[in-house]
Parts: C-alpha cells; sequence; structure tokens
C-alpha cells in the first residue's frame, strides 16, 4: 500500500513523547494521505469573527450598564451597529483572519487590537460628520474599548490551543518531495522519496501524473529537491496543479519564477500558485451547481427522450464513458451521450471523430452537431469533477497530427490548474473538433491559457451566454 510518512517533529506533537522524554517513532498513512486543513481554516477564521463581534457586543453593554445604568441605551446599541462591521471591515484588511494569525498569538493579539483601533477611527470620523459625536459618551467608549481589547487578547489565548489542535502548528499541509537533490527538512512537514514510491514527472505518462496528484491531493504547499535535469520537468507539472509549488536551489532562468521563499536554511523558487483563491472557488461553485442543478431539471424531458433514442436505435448502453484528465492532473470518467456504435468505441480517444465518420449512428450525428452529446457532462459538474466553465478536457490518447497535446507544447499541463469545463474560450470562438493538424491545437491552448489569466465571475456569464450562439457548429461531427 502506498503510505507517506510526516516528520516526526509533527509526530511527536500529535502522539506526546515517551516516559523518557524520547520523541514518537514516525507514522505511516493510508491514502488519503493528509487531511484538508483549508476548511478547518475557514472555519477557525468564522470562529475568530464571531468571537470578537460577540466580545464587542458584550463589553459595549457591560460598560454601559457600569456607567450609565442600563444596558441597552440607545447611543450604546447604535454604537453597537456602527462598531461591529467596522471592526470586522478593518480586520480583514489587516490580516487579522489569516494563517500567520493562526499560527502565532502574538501576531494574532496585535493584529486585533489594530484593527480595532482602525475601526474606532473611523468611528470618530462618522460621527464627526454626521455631526452626532455629542450622542456617544466619550467614558463609554473610551472604557469600551479598554475592556474589548483585553477579552479579545483573553480569547485569543484561550482559542489559540484548539486552533492548533484542529489546524496543526502551521495550519497547512506542506509536502516535501526528495527526488535526489539536496536534503531538504522542514519540521511539520511531510516527507516522500520517489525512488521508494516510484514516482517521477513524466508529463507523457497520465497515470503517473495522476499517482503524483493523490500525494498532492490537500497539500497547500509542495517543495520538490531534485537534480537540475528534472527541475524543469518539476516546474510543468506543477504548474498544472492547483497548488503553491516550490523548486529547491534557485539556479533555474526557464522555470518562469513568480517569487523566491527562504527558510530552515534553504531557498526554494516558487513556480506556481493556484489561479483561483478560496472566495472565488467558493464563487464559481456555487455558480456551477445553481447552472448544472437547474438545467437538468430543464432538461429531464430532452435528456430522457434522446437516451430512449439511443437505445431503440441499437439497444446498446446509452451513456459513453471515457478517461480525461482534470484539475492537479487527476483522471475522471467523463460522461457523454454515446453517439458512436458499440463495437467502434474509441476508449483512448486516439483517433478524432470526422465529418463522414462510418462509426457515428443517426442519432449519434444528430446530437453531435447540436452539442447534445454533452449534455450529461452536467452529472460531472455536479461531481465536482468538472466546472460549467473552464478549459474543455481532452482524451488521454488525442493526437495533434501525429504527437501528444503535452508534445506539442509542454505549456499545455497549465489547463490543469482550473476544472475542466463544459464550455470556454476556445469553444466559443469557434475552436473545437478535430486536431488534424499543431496549429489547430496550438489555438485551443492560446484561448485556454487566456482564460486562466484572471477570472472573473462575469466573464463566465459573458461566455456561457456566448456558448448558445455556437451550440450548432459546422466543426461539431
Amino acid at each position: 500500500m502506498t503510505t507517506l510518512q510526516r516528520d516526526k517533529d509533527i509526530v511527536t506533537s500529535l502522539t506526546g513523547k515517551g516516559g523518557d522524554g524520547t520523541a514518537g517513532v514516525k507514522r505511516q498513512l493510508k491514502l488519503p494521505l493528509a487531511p484538508s486543513l483549508e476548511r478547518r481554516r475557514l472555519q477557525a477564521y468564522l470562529l475568530l469573527m464571531l468571537t470578537d463581534g460577540l466580545i464587542i457586543v458584550g463589553a459595549s453593554l457591560l460598560v454601559s450598564l457600569l456607567y450609565l445604568g442600563h444596558a441597552y441605551d440607545p447611543q450604546t446599541i447604535q454604537q453597537i451597529n456602527l462598531c461591529v462591521p467596522l471592526y470586522w471591515g478593518a480586520a480583514l484588511m489587516t490580516r487579522t483572519y489569516s494563517i500567520q494569525a493562526l499560527t502565532s498569538l502574538r501576531f494574532s493579539q496585535a493584529r486585533s487590537m489594530l484593527a480595532m483601533a482602525i475601526a474606532l477611527t473611523m468611528l470618530i470620523f462618522i460621527a464627526f460628520f454626521t455631526r452626532s459625536s455629542e450622542q456617544f459618551s466619550r467614558v463609554s467608549t473610551v472604557g469600551s474599548l479598554f475592556v474589548i481589547a483585553c477579552i479579545m487578547a483573553w480569547a485569543r489565548a484561550m482559542a489559540q490551543p484548539l486552533i492548533r489542535s484542529s489546524c496543526g502548528p502551521t495550519a497547512q499541509n506542506v509536502l516535501v518531495i526528495d527526488d535526489g537533490g539536496s536534503p531538504v527538512r522542514v519540521p511539520h512537514a511531510w516527507h516522500i522519496d520517489t525512488r521508494e514510491h516510484r514516482l517521477r514527472p513524466d508529463r507523457s505518462d497520465p497515470h503517473m501524473l495522476d499517482r503524483l496528484g493523490m500525494f498532492l491531493t490537500n497539500m497547500d504547499r509542495v517543495i520538490v529537491t531534485c537534480p537540475q535535469e528534472r527541475r524543469k520537468d518539476w516546474a510543468l507539472v506543477f504548474k498544472g496543479s492547483n497548488i503553491c509549488g516550490e523548486i529547491v536551489d534557485p539556479e533555474v532562468q526557464e522555470l518562469g519564477v513568480l517569487g523566491a521563499g527562504r527558510g530552515n536554511g534553504f531557498g526554494s523558487l516558487v513556480v506556481s500558485v493556484g489561479p483561483l483563491g478560496l472566495r472565488a472557488r467558493a464563487v464559481k461553485r456555487v455558480m456551477d451547481l445553481s447552472i448544472a442543478g437547474g438545467a437538468i431539471l430543464a432538461l429531464a424531458p430532452l435528456l430522457m427522450v434522446v437516451a430512449l433514442l439511443i437505445w431503440l436505435e441499437d439497444r446498446g448502453p446509452v451513456f459513453f464513458l471515457q478517461q480525461r484528465q482534470g484539475r492537479n492532473n487527476r483522471l475522471f470518467w467523463i460522461y457523454k451521450f454515446r453517439s458512436m456504435r458499440v463495437e467502434k468505441l474509441d476508449a483512448s480517444g486516439t483517433r478524432s471523430a470526422s465529418r463522414d465518420d462510418d462509426r457515428i449512428t443517426r442519432t449519434g450525428r444528430f446530437i453531435r452537431r447540436s452539442s447534445i452529446d454533452e449534455l450529461p457532462q452536467l452529472l460531472n459538474v455536479l461531481r465536482g469533477d468538472m466546472s460549467i466553465v473552464g478549459p474543455r478536457p481532452h482524451a488521454i490518447g488525442s493526437l495533434a497530427g501525429q504527437k501528444r497535446f503535452w508534445e506539442v507544447d509542454p505549456r499545455y499541463l497549465l489547463r490543469h490548474s482550473l476544472k475542466p469545463g463544459l464550455t470556454g474560450l476556445a469553444q466559443i470562438r469557434g475552436l473545437r473538433g478535430a486536431t488534424d493538424s499543431e496549429q489547430d491545437l496550438a489555438s485551443r491552448l492560446q484561448a485556454d491559457l487566456e482564460y486562466l489569466d484572471g477570472w472573473t465571475a462575469v466573464r463566465d456569464m459573458k461566455i456561457i451566454f456566448a456558448t448558445f450562439a455556437v451550440l450548432v457548429h459546422d466543426r461539431a461531427f
């Protein structure tokens, strides 16, 4: 069974030490290798936000009760209504809710105090410009600020052990890949040896990339140490993954470096970052679920009729499943309505469909021409394998002329940093159908790379609406 070893330091912190004070033995874990910390970080941020809000409300009411004799004073309520959203806004700007705030108590306390000071300053300006400063008690305001600061510092100290037990000492999953380079040891990181697990950055082997994707699952940061001749291969693998990837020893100029990292006695080059942050991914996922779910309900009668026609023609299976490569280079099964004869199905996709293809059935010709054969991929969207908009996934055996896609242009793997889509820039520009030449792939790749350069929800909606104009296309055969 494939295993992964985590650094001895983190095992000690998880399992404790023996009676003699010695560290525990390294632990081996079966896949899935590491739990996702992204959701736990989000829960910690929400916990801190909620706690801060309750502290502001509670402290303000307490000071009002002690000073004015009644808690629910109108001026106090008005002050709370202004102070809470102002504080949250200032906290978000000052990184009060960040990974560093989860791992460093001093940083967390200092940033919460800074956010509170900014919120108070903004409150004073609002009161001044609205000429309502006389409505606020100066003693009550200053007293509330002092009490809030003290309780916030205490609450963060109390929450730190809970956050540490949930998110770990670094609040990140870090993976160090030893591929024969200089030794690197990162405290609290996962470590694997490529020779032990027979891993290699082979861009021409989708199954090897799929295995690498398993190890990269749920990792926030991946560091590889390898000989110089393999650095470019690792860089391209990382660029096609939705991770922050780094290569030890900054003596490479062909990696498309985005930044540098230093620490723990070594230097590294950042060669990739995930193209979408947590907020953007959440928005895109909500869009996918709402659009795909609504489309399936609305198109249910059409889907059932098409399925019946396919079955009646030759009594064969309704759906055609084929492996495609998706985000993080992971393979997944894509759903399509079967449009070819059962005995002539091409699971690898080596032969592209042509205008007079003898493999296509009568029903298949119609559904391919109208793009109806792609509609079952709405199920892939609901499953999370695909998105409504993104680079189209290709069969792993597809050819551009006589070459595999990744052999034509090594930047092809960059498409895999996002979920593949039902439609994309290439499709609305008419770049679809067979890839008879390398230029056919080059044009599509350029459109896909353009899509990766800055995602917005508005652009996704424009692409979705533009897709309706190209559902029926002269290259859809």
